[in-house]
């Protein structure tokens, strides 16, 4: 796979980072005063208010330099659909605009009522590079509609995907895409320090408040 492009997330997506993990800073301390000195009802509501505030203004800067991919400026329904031109079968059977839909980020196509599943699925696999795609399968019982459907998408993505980029649901198997390696390796890092970090702080916090 080419390499994805990224950009910043952006300064106002940083500052809301940075506020969530003020707020779980703050939310931790203000459980740890709760429990020590349940009377301190305004230094609880401080510690709730105050680490997002702190965390928004001085995490903020730092998180929007985070990079994620860049977004087509074409929404993924309408290059799905476009994909999946020529693949209607009738009235009453598989058709894009009954069976394809779409929360803007994620598209979720229902292969149920299709003969031609392998050729939707050859036609809309290459778009999992670039945005999630959730195939409706059912959950493959015999009491099923179609109870053959279900295994026959797994063993054609089986073929196509590793399980890292498979998310089994009941009713749906979703790919994603897959992250380059830089940025599976920033968000790597990210995560690393956080587990470091806030653990530490909160011991020092309930130190503090002893």
């Amino acid at each position: 796979m080419s390499e994805t492009s990224t950009e910043p997330v952006g300064l106002w997506l940083g500052i809301q980072a940075g506020a969530f993990l003020g707020l779980y800073f703050g939310f931790s301390l203000a459980l740890v005063s709760a429990l020590t000195s349940p009377e301190e009802l305004m230094r609880i509501v401080y510690l709730i208010t105050f680490f997002p505030m702190v965390g928004g203004i001085l995490l903020g800067p730092f998180l929007s330099r985070r990079e994620r991919p860049v977004a087509s400026s074409t929404p993924p329904i309408q290059r799905t659909l476009h994909a999946l031109d020529g693949m209607d079968e009738g009235q009453g059977k598989w058709r894009a605009l009954s069976h394809v839909r779409s929360d803007g980020r994620t598209v979720r196509i229902d292969l149920h009522d299709s003969s031609k599943v392998e050729e939707i699925l050859n036609r809309t696999n290459p778009l999992t590079n670039e945005f999630p795609i959730r195939y409706m399968v059912g959950r493959g019982a015999t009491a099923s509609r179609q109870p053959e459907l279900r295994g026959t998408v797994l063993s054609i993505l089986d073929r196509e995907f590793p399980k890292t980029r498979q998310s089994r649901y009941t009713s749906a198997i979703e790919i994603s895409p897959e992250l380059p390696e830089r940025l599976r390796n920033q968000r790597k890092r990210v995560n690393i320090l956080l587990a470091v970090f806030l653990p530490i702080a909160t011991f020092l916090g309930w130190l503090e408040m002893r």
